[in-house]
């Protein structure tokens, strides 16, 4: 395609197109060649270039003058040799940075500016609103290379699978009712409830389906919080050293492990480290441990960890929830958590882990996790909890610096969550276009390659239920607790599932499938998104869906590190490729249509990639399904090679 205005880059020590991309190591050189049509009669060009200043409070204009490199044809071209170091240092700083930039072109009519986020187009902007974004991260930025590829699967393991091999602590309450119980619940969002009922789910219980959790393609198990707690969702932290005998205790998990990774899966864990429980060895504030707590005596030896304003009672929690206080900045608690409780659980076979809140974790806390976790297991991965655009985000009013080298592999891709259900529900194109292209430009790649891809998890509404079901609206918690959607809702709502999870399961990161969704699990907001696992009950056609996508990524490993290029995007259909950065290997066609039938014009030799076998010229891709075609290397695939 042939744009106005054009942006693209060359890696000159690997003499290769990076032009998909906006984020490279802090010691490459790339060229930036400009390319402005003819008719705009441009004269010569400079890119305008900042350093971030949002944590520094000042901003310096850098420009950098363009050499015209050809003159021919329908375009002029540009071109500037830019070394990253060298930005760095003119900019005062070391070795990673956030940059913002647009290019200026005086024409013969006059000036114009250019950004906008596309990978290679450029539009025209104003008083600098629609840069583009450029980030540098260090030299030695690797992320996991096990973690892409296959699947995650994400158990609540309270409502996962019972092996009833565990017994109910005094202070719990068992719900007997697996198949049809409901999740105890408050008066209303944010009201305050014991969350003591169980269903019995355990760590043997995932043990004893992990033949079921295989099957999936699933290549890492991401496991609720499992240490001590009061509560059944565990996050209130009792004591990081211990898993909770609910669970099967520290046998069960160590055992989970060793059984899941004879079966290629690796298993991550949920580190909930920005607050404990009340209830818990270190506050015991309940007077259950036997222990010293900080709310028992400022002589405690976990006194320093808290923030109290009025001794014992005002101290400072999670977002006002009295029985998570927070953790303050203490270096005591960081070095017990990247040391001792780190040290043991990798030790006993973890592979990495989720941080919850990671926004409300300080950098120094995280330069320290990922220190330690890499030092025991470098392609352990690291994924942070963060809801926006993580390589400019602002959390407590600071600039943080996750995809730069010192702390997270990637995070949960929350952002891509929304436009896939705003596409499926309502054609928005443009969203859908922003939050994958978008986002891989801005991303570093390897930082793309192991984004947590989801429809739902424990804090959203079940997948199913927010694609078919009726609005929350005004209804209450108890309205909600019971309601579903008719047959005629949810078989339509499956469709639009099935659709959803075919466009993400062939997009950059890795899909993850919180437990039953496969099945064709409802519920509303928390807690009615965590009801136990209908095993009695599941949807055959949906999880054999499931099955067959799974296990299409496992097959083709361009789906754990290859490039995306979307071909076409239309309220109607998507259709995009993932190809290997060499050029080396198969390219995969995913196809996915919305509305109608979608017919293709396919390179000779394609195959269905479910099935393994030669398709015809004309491929047909009907309306709620997705395809996934692999056509040789030395193809050539376009909208037009395709007939779109």
């Amino acid at each position: 395609m042939i744009f106005e205005f054009e942006e693209r880059k060359f890696d000159t020590a690997e003499m290769r197109d990076v032009s998909l991309f906006g984020a490279f190591p802090c010691g490459g050189t790339v060229r930036f060649l400009l390319k402005v049509k003819k008719e705009y009669r441009p004269l010569s060009a400079e890119m305008i270039i900042h350093a971030d200043g949002w944590n520094t409070g000042r901003t310096v204009l850098h420009n950098i003058s363009f050499e015209k490199y050809s003159d021919e044809y329908s375009s002029v071209e540009f071109a500037k040799e830019i070394s990253f170091s060298e930005l760095l240092k003119q900019c005062g700083l070391a070795e990673d940075g956030l940059f913002y930039y647009h290019y200026r072109v005086q024409t013969e009519n006059g000036e114009i500016s250019l950004g906008g986020e596309a990978p290679t187009e450029l539009i025209r902007i104003e008083n600098f609103i629609g840069e583009r974004q450029l980030l540098i991260h260090t030299d030695d930025y690797r992320t996991s290379s096990g973690f892409s590829g296959g699947i995650v699967y994400h158990v609540f393991v309270d409502r996962f699978r019972s092996s009833g091999k565990c017994p109910v602590k005094e202070d719990a309450v068992l719900d007997p009712d697996w198949e049809n119980g409901i999740p105890q619940y408050g008066e209303y969002p944010g009201a305050e409830f014991p969350n003591n009922v169980f269903f019995g789910g355990d760590l043997y219980g995932v043990i004893e389906k992990l033949d079921y959790i295989a099957s999936l393609g699933t290549k890492t198990i991401y496991l609720s919080p499992v240490f001590d707690a009061f509560s059944n969702h565990k996050y209130d932290t009792g004591d990081y050293l211990t898993v909770d005998s609910m669970f099967g205790g520290d046998e069960a998990l160590t055992e989970l492990c060793s059984k899941a990774k004879a079966r290629g899966i690796n298993i991550i864990l949920d580190g909930v480290f920005n607050h404990t429980g009340s209830d818990s060895v270190y506050f015991n504030k309940e007077g259950r441990y036997d222990s010293i707590g900080a709310y028992q005596s400022k002589e405690s030896p976990y006194y320093g960890w808290y923030n109290f304003t009025e001794y014992p009672d005002e101290y400072e929690s999670w977002w006002g929830v009295k029985i998570l206080p927070r953790v303050s900045k203490n270096g005591e608690f960081q070095s017990f958590i990247c040391g001792t409780v780190m040290d043991k659980w990798m030790n006993a076979g973890v592979s990495g882990w989720r941080l919850d809140v990671a926004d409300e974790l300080s950098d120094d806390f995280l330069n320290c996790i990922r220190k330690n976790v890499k030092s025991r297991n470098f392609d352990a991965v690291i994924i942070g909890e963060v809801w926006e655009d993580a390589t400019d985000k602002v959390a407590y009013d600071r600039r943080r610096s996750y995809l730069r080298g010192g702390q997270l592999d990637s995070v949960m891709n929350y952002p891509l969550r929304g436009a896939i259900i705003s596409y499926i529900k309502n054609g928005n194109c443009a969203e859908l276009r922003k939050y994958t292209e978008g986002t891989y430009r801005r991303y570093p790649k390897q930082s793309s390659d192991n984004l947590l891809n989801f429809l739902g998890t424990h804090d959203t509404e079940r997948i199913l239920t927010h694609l078919g079901g009726e609005s929350c609206g005004d209804h209450t918690n108890e309205e909600l607790s019971t309601m579903r959607m008719t047959a005629d809702e949810k078989q339509a709502a499956i469709g639009m599932l099935k659709l959803a999870y075919g466009i993400i399961g062939g997009l950059p990161g890795v899909p993850c499938v919180f437990y039953g969704d496969e099945v064709g699990m409802e519920g509303y907001r928390d807690p009615f998104c965590r009801r136990p696992f209908p095993w009695h009950d599941m949807n055959s056609d949906l999880l054999e869906y499931y099955r067959r996508i799974g296990n299409i990524r496992k097959k083709h490993s361009v789906f754990s590190d290859g490039l995306f290029r979307i071909i076409s995007l239309t309220d109607q259909h998507f259709v995009y490729i993932r190809y290997p950065e060499r050029e080396e290997g198969e390219k995969i066609i995913v196809a996915a249509s919305r509305k109608g039938d979608l017919s293709l014009r396919l390179p000779r030799h394609t195959t269905d990639s479910g099935t393994g076998r030669f398709v015809s010229r004309t491929g047909i891709v009907r309306e709620n399904e997705v395809r996934y075609f692999s056509c040789p290397a030395w193809t050539s695939v376009t909208a037009s090679s395709l007939g779109l």
